[in-house]
């Protein structure tokens, strides 16, 4: 194994990623009563726009792919998420199933890469550490600071059953899909394509694969030649299509090519291989070209920004979108670091997660891209991971039922999110690294913050610790935001209601003011899972 391809995703993320500079603390979200919108996140310190969300009936609970202890109440199972998730089936019907919800799943990183123990894996061994792959990642540092949820070694075909279990992860948390970015035409990447079709096919028949060529990386200038690639794809029962048969196919930097060049690919597909196709193409520039995509296009999509900030500029696009009778599929994030390009955004703790769902529900979007699956390269998953557990997956299955249902879900069980960093933003790492990361232009200010987000069936006092340092605070039924200074040592918080202590999360990572490695990524944990 090599870190080759997620190398090749440089020029991809440090030009892809737009970035509206927005100076200035982010403004609270205007609110009108009735509208169904999320007001913001309550508490005079609640960082970035967020939701108190009404309570609203719920579907019933289903079984949990991976549930944890929950804290109940007495009357309802216990659970790991802090509502009740409706069934598959009614998020896939009527209004709801209209709004479809993918995650980019970035192929260089699948749950394992050589089938070994988490502890002397190749993730382990060539990846997290500086020294790894012979030191080509030591001047930043390491490729990647946070991994896959480690999976034990599996006898027979063992990268198909990790593709299925991803796609059944996936599918628990309310997805509709993968948006799968094609990365090359021949090697490991693609031949990882054509297995997670298969694994989405095995284990949901109704669980679909958007095709995304990386036309950052794909590296052919002939139309054809994607056309076949496409065609192949294409034809596997899981490939996303319109109910009308189309293929849908979304590219990333789609303005890499010219509408001619896509008009052409678009017709050998269907001379070729009798493949009509649904052309969504996802503009880093969506202003300077959706004039020229508009008359061969299904769609539009872009990358978006990846702090809190920065964020209303998508509310003009979804409308030049839809005034051209276009669907718009709106990205959702959650933070964005990466050490080997020198660069991150302050994500806010949790702040830009609730920031971009809310845009995406409260702009009309047609379709959500949760940005990204598992490119750890970026650290921008979703996916359950080392260091945050299931923690935004969970939150982000919140605001997807928002989006697809209409109506902000009840509050059942008590839960609590935690967040922060491992270290003060400023850190100057002692170990051998040389390239630091510092923040994109447009992005938030850093800040040094531990955030609890609480979801509560019932008004509760919440006791803190953060470092040595204890404190409590009183918050709302519904859901919350607090933020705390960040300080040395280990967090934690818990609900206390009549005198007894219920939901507990703890953040087991200890802060610390010396680092070795520099690393800004928000680490997450929930009181809904062990």
């Amino acid at each position: 194994m090599s870190a080759a391809a997620g190398i090749a995703w440089d020029t991809r993320t440090v030009a892809g990623a737009q970035v509206r500079p927005l100076p200035g603390p982010v403004a609270t979200l205007p609110v009108t009563p009735g509208d169904g919108s999320a007001p913001p996140v309550t508490g005079p310190t609640a960082g970035g726009p967020g939701a108190t969300a009404p309570q609203s009936p719920a579907g019933p609970s289903p079984d949990p792919e991976d549930p944890g202890p929950g804290t109940g109440d007495g009357v309802r199972p216990s659970g790991p998420l802090p509502f009740d998730m409706p069934q598959p089936a009614a998020l896939r019907s009527g209004a709801a199933g209209k709004k479809l919800v993918f995650a980019h799943y970035f192929t260089p990183y699948p749950l394992s890469l050589d089938n070994a123990s988490a502890d002397a894996d190749y993730y382990t061994r060539n990846y997290l550490k500086p020294d790894g792959e012979n030191g080509k990642h030591e001047r930043y540092g390491g490729l990647l600071r946070d991994r896959p949820l480690p999976v034990p070694p599996k006898a027979g075909n063992w990268e198909l059953a990790n593709l299925q279990q991803e796609v059944r992860t996936a599918r628990a948390a309310g997805l509709d899909g993968f948006t799968l970015d094609l990365l090359s035409l021949t090697g490991k990447n693609l031949e990882r394509c054509k297995l997670l079709m298969e694994a989405a096919r095995s284990v949901d028949p109704a669980f679909k694969v958007m095709l995304m060529p990386d036309m950052t990386s794909l590296g052919t200038d002939d139309p054809a030649v994607l056309a076949d690639l496409l065609a192949d794809l294409g034809k596997a029962p899981a490939a996303h299509r319109l109910p009308d048969g189309r293929l849908v196919v979304s590219p990333f930097k789609a303005e890499e090519k010219s509408a001619a060049w896509w008009t052409r690919m678009m017709e050998v597909l269907k001379s070729r291989h009798g493949i009509r196709t649904a052309f969504v193409p996802l503009l880093l520039d969506f202003g300077a070209h959706s004039g020229a995509f508009e008359p061969i296009s299904y769609g539009f999509s872009e990358w978006g920004s990846r702090s809190y900030v920065g964020q209303e500029g998508s509310t003009r696009d979804v409308r030049r979108a839809h005034a051209a009778g276009k669907i718009w599929m709106q990205p959702v994030s959650v933070q964005d670091a990466r050490p080997n390009q020198g660069i991150y955004d302050e994500a806010g703790n949790t702040a830009t997660l609730r920031a971009t769902w809310n845009r995406a529900i409260e702009d009309g979007a047609d379709w959500v891209q949760l940005t990204t699956w598992n490119d750890y390269s970026e650290g921008s998953q979703f996916a359950p991971s080392l260091h945050n557990g299931h923690a935004y997956l969970d939150l982000s299955s919140y605001y997807l039922t928002r989006f697809k249902t209409g109506g902000w879900p009840r509050v059942v069980r008590d839960t609590l999110y935690l967040s922060s960093r491992t270290q003060f933003a400023a850190a100057d790492p002692s170990g051998g690294q040389s390239l630091v990361m510092s923040l994109r232009g447009g992005s938030a200010a850093a800040r040094d913050t531990v955030e609890v987000l609480s979801f509560l069936t019932a008004p509760a006092r919440i006791r803190t610790s953060v470092g040595a340092a204890g404190d409590a605070h009183e918050a709302p039924a519904g859901v919350h935001s607090r933020l705390l200074p960040l300080a040395p040592g280990t967090g934690s918080a818990a609900v206390v209601r009549d005198g007894r202590t219920g939901a507990r999360v703890e953040l087991p990572y200890r802060v610390d003011r010396t680092v070795e490695v520099q690393d800004l990524q928000y680490y997450a944990a929930t009181s809904g899972r062990s």
